[in-house]
């Protein structure tokens, strides 16, 4: 099996290369043709027609897995028609080889495509109704997608963090490292949106589960991998509670010289450029009706992304 995986110096991408590693011939490809440690791959923008057209063309690929995307949320608001191109019109495009390739494409879309007014788990079958130009740009390219006709599956996961990146997770760590050097205080963090905090790492085992899956089945049986998916970790807390638990393991641990204290503000007293979802808990209960994989509590990844980064640092 060839695997085309595009993103793959994010946070994301880099679990992806080495879930996938075991199913085939994996070949990694980022925007500007480097992995870390500037070692060369495939070079895809995916905002260049012509880049991401040379690299579907490049190989007989049997999947696609686009771990790519437009991210900047308050960014967007400013640069729409880009945020479009590579959320979306990249999908199309995509899709549309992929249907005339026979191949499979596996792709990430996110809780932004909801509102936030939910009171309880968002389900795949809601209806989106995204508040900002980052959000419509992912509706977009799930959009893109399913028309192009192609064998697909959309995984939608939220609050994504991991041992590597940029994310709140390592946000938290380095600014509660400084307070507690410094004893200057502690942190204020959002209590009013809620989530189930979700490590690259799981999302990168998830998806090579299911592609170990689509690999094995016989074609007859593959219409179950077709459409979304949510891929969230189980419970829920808020950015707040995260920041907490955070702080918390990371003390223990000893990556972090102490606890510093983590205070609850509103989200009207930390104002964005984009609007977020007040409520973005994803019911991932198809993935274990169509998969049997059943998703974890939210702790147990961040227990382990500490872990990780503990043995990392020696302890220190």
């Amino acid at each position: 099996m060839k695997i085309l995986l595009l993103g793959a110096n994010g946070q994301v991408g880099f679990e992806l290369q080495r879930a996938l590693a075991p199913l085939g011939d994996v070949v990694a490809a980022t925007r500007g043709g480097k992995l870390p440690g500037n070692i060369d791959c495939l070079r895809v923008d995916l905002g260049d027609a012509d880049s991401l057209d040379r690299a579907l063309r490049a190989e007989r690929w049997s999947v696609v897995v686009n771990a790519a995307a437009y991210t900047a949320v308050d960014r967007a608001e400013d640069e729409p028609a880009l945020a479009q191109r590579i959320n979306g019109e990249a999908l199309a495009q995509i899709g549309q080889w992929a249907a005339r390739n026979v191949a499979f494409v596996v792709h990430y879309s996110t809780d932004y495509v909801f509102d936030g007014q939910g009171a309880r788990p968002y389900r795949e079958e809601d209806a989106p109704a995204p508040l900002g130009a980052y959000g419509r740009s992912k509706v977009a390219g799930e959009v893109a997608l399913r028309e192009s006709g192609c064998d697909h599956l959309i995984l939608r996961t939220a609050w994504v963090y991991g041992a590597r990146g940029g994310n709140f997770l390592r946000t938290m760590l380095r600014l509660a490292r400084e307070r507690g050097e410094s004893s200057n205080g502690g942190l204020t963090v959002v209590d009013d949106q809620r989530g189930a905090p979700t490590s690259s790492r799981l999302i990168g085992a998830t998806t090579a589960a299911i592609l170990k899956q689509w690999r094995d089945d016989d074609a007859a049986r593959r219409e179950r991998y077709n459409g979304v998916c949510h891929l969230a970790a189980g419970g829920e807390t808020t950015w707040c509670g995260f920041a907490r638990a955070i702080v918390a393991r990371a003390a223990a641990a000893g990556w972090i010289p102490r606890e510093v204290e983590v205070m609850a503000i509103r989200t009207a007293d930390f104002p964005t450029r984009a609007r977020r979802p007040a409520y973005s808990v994803l019911d991932a209960s198809r993935l274990r009706e169509r998969f049997g994989l059943t998703m974890p509590e939210w702790t147990k990844g961040l227990d382990a992304v500490i872990g990780e980064l503990a043995e990392a640092a020696g302890g220190k």
